[in-house]
């Protein structure tokens, strides 16, 4: 079972999916607030994260994720 990349308080930015379009589905930045359990049927980490915009909270994978410098 793969570990989480990243840590709860880190600050990602967040690449939506093509298919997935809407005001709430916009990337940015965004901080990591809860590390989801790994699923044995799911592929990637998944992750809870808050948009430092307007405070929106997601469920995201990890391969949306990248590191912020």
């Amino acid at each position: 079972m793969p570990a989480h990349k990243f840590a709860i308080g880190q600050m990602v930015s967040f690449s939506p999916d093509r298919d997935q379009i809407g005001a709430a589905d916009r990337g940015g930045s965004y901080e990591v607030v809860c590390l989801l359990p790994k699923a044995a049927s799911v592929a990637h980490c998944r992750y809870r994260v808050q948009s430092e915009l307007d405070g929106h909270e997601r469920v995201v994978r990890e391969d949306q994720l990248a590191r912020r410098h």
